[in-house]
């Protein structure tokens, strides 16, 4: 069974977490923002937090907005998406599998990007989206493939 998909990014300053997620409305979803590294970009130069003023959630239209019109740089990102109010905490597929939790989208050393969804067709159009964009080793995560034991990217 198709778990997600994994690729690799550019390693680049821009909007290429806004690009991972194209193929989904980030905006209908309430954001747990895990432990990361991320850095807005003002002038070609790394600045403050990304989420700065953000605790541990974002709203989707917030996450959409900062995402497509503020240049950043993911080192390490660790975020999962649920329905509107709906925040919990998953570490595991299963508890994944069990919770409510719809995506969890992990990027390790800026490039590696891992991405967790229940929605079957949902994987297929990220998978293509990540193909098409030119992204690297773009691969489906699936229970036979899939090594990791936590879904925390740090």
């Amino acid at each position: 069974m198709k778990r997600g998909v994994s690729f690799e990014i550019p390693n680049e300053y821009g909007s290429l977490l806004s690009k991972v997620l194209e193929p989904v409305d980030i905006s209908t979803f309430s954001w747990r923002i895990g432990n990361g590294e991320a850095y807005k970009v003002v002038d070609g130069r790394l600045d403050e937090n990304l989420f700065l003023g953000y605790k541990d959630s974002i709203e989707g239209e917030d996450l959409k907005d900062l995402l497509e019109n503020k240049p950043s740089y993911i080192i390490f990102a660790d975020l999962q998406a649920y329905p509107s109010g709906e925040l919990s905490y998953v570490e595991t597929y299963e508890e994944f599998m069990g919770s409510k939790c719809e995506f969890v989208l992990l990027i390790v050393d800026c490039s590696y990007v891992t991405l967790y969804c229940k929605n079957k067709q949902s994987i297929e159009l990220l998978y293509h989206h990540a193909k098409e964009c030119g992204f690297k080793d773009v691969e489906y995560i699936t229970d036979d493939n899939d090594a990791r034991t936590s879904l925390i990217a740090w």
